[in-house]
């Protein structure tokens, strides 16, 4: 029985607590041989992803295979991570390359994706506010996701890495793989055409 709490202990301790390690310590850990460590980087990332996938689809089967694909990547290809760059940015990217590819494999020219319901106001005073002014009533979110709908995807995606995931701007340009300084105008142009909308349906 002793021997089997110390063996325990052991297991534990060097696992140095997986939820007080960095995703880029948790990698070099798989790499190195450690399952525990690629559990917890499913169990960080999976949701995020799926929510992130979904903006590109509005089939929940789609996106769920494309981050199950995704997944299987990290797997399959941890040895290909570099420090360089965070592991967020790395597992972002490959989300978004297993997305895009499935949108061509079904010819989908547009994408038809919803945001949750926990949706938030614009204001655009400043031009670095979050969107942290909950919508209070059903209405509003059903409101807040059909204006969500009809901003192009640049722009959706753009702000949703942003201000949902705040993302920085390095990284988003990393993930979608375009300059810094359009980054940054598409995210200023898709805060002001959604906060148009919302003034719209307020007045």
């Amino acid at each position: 029985m002793t021997q089997s709490l110390l063996n325990l202990s052991l297991k534990s301790s060097a696992m140095d607590n997986p939820f007080k390690l960095s995703d880029e310590k948790l990698i070099a850990r798989f790499v190195n041989g450690d399952i525990n460590a690629y559990k917890e980087l499913v169990k960080r990332y999976q949701d995020k992803l799926f929510n992130f996938v979904m903006r590109y689809f509005n089939n929940r089967e789609q996106a769920e295979d494309v981050v199950q694909e995704t997944l299987i990547k990290l797997y399959t290809h941890a040895h290909y991570y570099k420090d360089i760059a965070l592991f967020s940015t790395w597992i972002y990217t490959i989300a978004k390359n297993n997305a895009l590819t499935e949108l061509r494999k079904n010819k989908v020219k547009k994408s038809n994706s919803m945001w949750t319901d926990d949706g938030k106001l614009i204001d655009i005073a400043s031009n670095e506010i979050p969107l942290d002014e909950k919508v209070q009533n059903e209405i509003a979110v059903e409101k807040l996701n059909k204006y969500l709908l009809e901003l192009p995807e640049n722009f959706r995606m753009a702000v949703y890495l942003r201000d949902f995931e705040e993302h920085s701007y390095e990284e988003i340009s990393m993930i979608l793989e375009i300059p810094i300084g359009t980054i940054k105008s598409r995210i200023n142009r898709g805060r002001i055409m959604l906060a148009e909308k919302l003034k719209s349906y307020k007045e």
